[in-house]
């Protein structure tokens, strides 16, 4: 076990032979540190928190009461074999949240980006990537092997089937179920997540250009109404933008997935 002197661990905290606790950290009364735990520097660790498994917590990041943060896999696949969990720097993951480390089928890895907020009940499931900026609302659940990209929010009571990428600045609603993958900055709702739209109050709160949401609004109903397939007409979308933003949409539809698309309704 290496402490730090600048760190303030409560006398009922168990903190096990091996772990790392950087300097001004806090760990509060009654919470478990396990013995491959690092908390890095000014991580606060409140009280009735588990932190274990092989597992990373960066700087400045806060855990409320009752999280359970690097218990081994949700999988009947798992053997118990060496895995991790990274979470970055900044991170606010309230009460009851729950994280786990990854499995040797997506790579032995969970992590997780800077600067997110996992509200009450959120679960992050083995080998999901996770960006940064990332918003889950209470009791939002992501399945194993997702990737959540930069600027997400998810609402609450949503979840995420296993292996669905979301794009970057996309937005799912709350009480959706999202069982495909979501193109960057789209906007999905329903109980059974329906692409509607784009997401244009994230895009115009980042302040991004008017003529680059315009192109967006244009590359939409091209996506929703042009001919041929989905991926076609990404494809053609790709042959005829000069938009950054646009070109992400069709990078990502063009990428490699286990899934297929949300597409908007012609």
């Amino acid at each position: 076990m290496r402490v730090d002197p600048t760190a303030t661990v409560h006398a009922s905290a168990v903190i096990e032979d091996g772990a790392k606790i950087g300097a001004r950290v806090i760990v509060g009364p009654f919470s478990l540190i396990g013995a491959d735990v690092v908390l890095d520097e000014a991580v606060e660790i409140k009280s009735h928190v588990v932190v274990t498994g092989q597992t990373r917590i960066g700087a400045e990041s806060v855990i409320f009461p009752g999280a359970v943060i690097g218990e081994i896999p949700q999988d009947l696949k798992f053997k118990g074999e060496a895995s991790r969990l990274v979470v970055g720097k900044r991170n606010r993951i309230r009460e009851g949240v729950t994280m786990n480390t990854g499995t040797e089928g997506g790579g032995g890895l969970t992590s997780v980006g800077d600067d997110c907020l996992f509200m009450t009940g959120a679960h992050v499931a083995h080998d999901a990537r996770v960006g940064d900026r990332v918003i889950v609302a209470n009791q939002g659940a992501i399945a194993g092997h997702c990737v959540i990209e930069d600027d997400v929010i998810i609402g609450g009571l949503s979840g995420i089937h296993q292996w669905v990428r979301i794009g970057r600045g996309a937005i799912i609603g709350a009480v959706t179920m999202v069982t495909n993958d979501v193109i960057p900055y789209g906007l999905v709702q329903g109980p059974r997540g329906q692409l509607d739209g784009l997401n244009l109050v994230g895009l115009k709160r980042k302040g991004v250009a008017r003529g680059d949401i315009t192109a967006l609004r244009a590359a939409f109903q091209m996506l929703a109404q042009g001919e041929g397939a989905f991926q076609d007409r990404a494809r053609k979308l790709g042959e005829e933008t000069s938009s950054e933003y646009v070109r992400e949409i069709v990078d990502f539809v063009l990428g490699a997935t286990d899934r297929h698309y949300l597409t908007p309704e012609r």
